[in-house]
């Protein structure tokens, strides 16, 4: 992994990189999501096959409930407990995100509140690439059930007995053996097969995010998330300051999360930004140390050479200044230190600490895994059970509150030419 002095032309090209569209998978979006809307189910089961090697049918569309059951039973039980552990907390965070319906009186004879409501149907994408992503599964149907979704959807082309199990665990009963930009297609315009649905949530690959930015204008979605990230800011005496609280090895508590966030996604960014050429080179070769200890198939080889940096900062104001803008998916402070993590306010999931691994975030600590990239997080957070409802505004106003209001909304109408405005608050006098 290679080390680099930050400077603005890097910065340039750090940040840059993440907003280059890849106009290849967009090519194929395009065409699977323009096919399955014309033809539907023929268009989803031709896809399937020719993409994931899976024959389907009409009946074989669905997971059905033997499957299920046999798949509960068959988990160990320790992966077993693991997923109600898991499960148990992301319910726990998701109720204290929900919003809240209120009711107002903000002047005599006017009321003001908000009702919040679930939606209906929603689609939930996991991944199922090299292994089926339990752990979205998770993350994006307990939110949905604690907002109150009525019917919950579920796509992944090869759903293993993990996601099966989490499935029978959490009650959903419609999962489909789909994938890819066919399954973000059926889902966002309906087929025979899979029901059309108000929402797609979860992440995926450049040709799932391709599908979704195409389906949006007609089919909500929760956002786009990009190849994942990672940030550690180690500056200030971060690296010495970890190293007493939580013993000998701190170099290779970074070492460890960025490795673990590179083996996402050959696409994956894992980068350290340090004010220490010390810590730089002391993380470099605890990359290496550990890296030699996974196969060479795993995916971490590849990020880490073609996409990782351990940026040297000039001083901790650059650092600082740096990781704001680059607003990384996940921002890992090993030290702890409340004056820099007040300092650092864009990210859409911070670690505070030496113990606060980022697996721990992906999996179980109770935070969504589902966050922005690319920059995102400058405006918005992770998924939250929030965005699985809509927030109308009601307001109910008595003769006394139009008495009160009239004038101003005569005024208001004048200065914007809007006669009929004027009248229609008139009419009532």
């Amino acid at each position: 992994m290679r080390i680099v002095a930050l400077t603005s032309r890097l910065e340039e090209k750090l940040l840059s990189a993440r907003h280059r569209r890849n106009a290849r998978a967009e090519a194929v979006a395009s065409r699977i999501v323009g096919d399955v809307r014309r033809r539907g189910d023929a268009a989803l089961f031709a896809w399937t096959r020719r993409l994931d090697e899976i024959r389907l049918t009409l009946k074989t569309v669905w997971v059905n409930s033997n499957e299920r059951r046999a798949a509960a039973s068959a988990i160990p039980k320790e992966l077993r407990a693991a997923l109600q552990h898991a499960a148990r907390n992301i319910r726990r965070v998701a109720e204290k995100q929900l919003p809240r319906s209120w009711n107002i009186a903000v002047e005599p004879g006017v009321r003001v509140g908000q009702r919040v409501s679930a939606i209906d149907t929603i689609g939930c994408y996991i991944p199922g690439g090299r292994f089926s992503l339990v752990s979205t599964l998770l993350m994006t149907a307990i939110p949905a059930q604690v907002a109150g979704v009525r019917r919950i959807v579920v796509a992944c082309p090869r759903p293993n007995a993990a996601l099966l199990a989490a499935a029978e665990m959490l009650g959903l009963r419609e999962i489909a053996h789909i994938g890819g930009a066919q399954a973000i297609a059926a889902l966002a315009y309906g087929t025979r097969s899979v029901p059309r649905v108000d929402k797609i949530f979860g992440p995926g690959n450049r040709f799932v995010t391709a599908a979704k930015r195409l389906v949006s204008a007609d089919c909500a979605i929760d956002l786009l998330a990009g190849p994942t990230e990672l940030l550690v800011v180690a500056i200030n005496g971060a690296t010495n300051e970890a190293r007493n609280r939580a013993g000998s090895g701190n170099v290779s508590y970074i070492a460890a999360d960025l490795l673990a966030q590179a083996e996402h996604d050959p696409d994956a960014l894992a980068i350290l930004v340090t004010t220490s050429h010390k810590v730089a080179r002391a993380v470099r070769d605890a990359l290496a140390e550990q890296l030699r200890r996974l196969p060479d198939t795993n995916p971490a080889r590849r990020s880490l050479a073609e996409k990782g940096a351990i940026v040297v900062a000039p001083n901790s104001t650059a650092a600082v200044e740096f990781a704001n803008r680059f607003a990384p998916e996940h921002l890992s402070i090993p030290g702890a230190q409340a004056n820099l993590a007040q300092k650092l306010d864009a990210a859409g999931s911070v670690f505070l600490g030496p113990w606060s691994a980022q697996p721990i975030g992906d999996y179980a600590s109770g935070t969504n895994h589902v966050l922005p990239t690319s920059g995102g997080a400058r405006t918005r957070g992770g998924l939250s059970a929030a965005d699985f409802v809509r927030c109308t505004s009601v307001q109910q106003v008595s003769a006394v509150g139009l008495r009160s209001l009239r004038p101003v909304v005569a005024a208001l109408a004048d200065a914007e030419g809007l006669l009929a405005h004027r009248r229609a608050v008139e009419v009532r006098q």
